[in-house]
């Protein structure tokens, strides 16, 4: 599995860093959601497929 993030639609709702906390943060400096594990273990996938359709945004895809 594969997280796919669009900067350019991440408007920093940081709703992915609730549902997936080992796989998104929000740094400091930063103005969109920094993936941090983009390929996370299949354990991780619910949160991350839960994190992907919370994005208000769609700026969050999973690839296989």
């Amino acid at each position: 599995m594969k997280v796919i993030r669009d900067a350019n639609r991440c408007e920093l709702h940081g709703e992915c860093v609730m549902a997936a906390p080992e796989v998104f943060e929000i740094e400091d400096d930063k103005d969109v959601v920094t993936v941090i594990n983009p390929e996370p273990s299949e354990e991780l996938r619910s949160a991350v497929e839960q994190a992907v359709l919370m994005c208000p945004t769609s700026a969050l895809r999973v690839e296989d």
